[in-house]
């Protein structure tokens, strides 16, 4: 696949504790200039990235995020507070202990919920593959299809494992037609985008593909 294909489904990504604006504004400068799908940032930082970017880049963010164990409440909040503060796009992750627990019937309702709070913007949810077996995973595919949100996504980057292709492949073997899927975690070169975009992923989170690019320009 030609690059600039790829990076118009790369949400690139900078995501780290320790990011301060200096960073997040390298990454809306390289989202800009590389022309990404996105790029997910901090929610401290969507209000200023926003003012910076205006419409040449859409800003995504995340929300309760990494551990998804937040209250439906508060994670309503800040997909509220980070639509009105400019965020095109929202990641959020699901309370894996109710998957656990097999209460896909409160998964389902949060993720609803939390679809409503973001006033229209874009959803996607991440289910944490790397700490779900084989059938929880399945069962959100279903349970995400079923919720309007436009996106299942495999990772945080922030647990034990990121994507992998044999779930991108599951999802889009049990997810609904409309249902669109993001891979994040560990996606580190031009090989590793093409492979999960065969698979049927439609974006990408990493920040190594445009790394790799501008290491080519040098």
């Amino acid at each position: 696949m030609d690059i600039n294909e790829i990076l118009a489904r790369v949400d690139h990504t900078i995501l780290a504790q320790t990011a301060g604006w200096q960073q997040v504004r390298d990454i809306c400068d390289d989202g800009i200039k590389y022309k990404t799908a996105s790029v997910c940032i901090p929610s401290c930082y969507v209000k200023q990235a926003k003012e910076y970017v205006g419409d040449r880049l859409a800003i995504c963010t995340v929300i309760g995020f990494p551990n998804g164990y937040s209250t439906t409440a508060a994670k309503c909040f800040e997909a509220g507070d980070a639509a009105d503060n400019g965020a095109d796009e929202i990641d959020m992750v699901i309370n894996i202990g109710w998957v656990k627990d097999g209460r896909y019937d409160l998964v389902l309702d949060e993720i609803k919920q939390i679809k409503a709070a973001c006033k229209g913007k874009l959803l996607k949810v991440i289910i944490e593959t790397c700490l779900l077996t084989d059938e929880e995973k399945i069962e959100m595919c279903r349970v995400v299809s079923e919720s309007g949100a436009e996106y299942i996504k495999t990772s945080t980057g922030f647990s034990t494992a990121g994507a992998t292709r044999e779930d991108v492949a599951l999802f889009k073997k049990y997810c609904a037609p409309g249902l669109k899927i993001k891979a994040a975690g560990g996606i580190s070169s031009i090989e590793d985008a093409n492979d999960f975009i065969s698979l049927g992923a439609d974006r990408l989170g990493t920040s190594r593909i445009v790394k790799i690019i501008k290491e080519n320009e040098k």
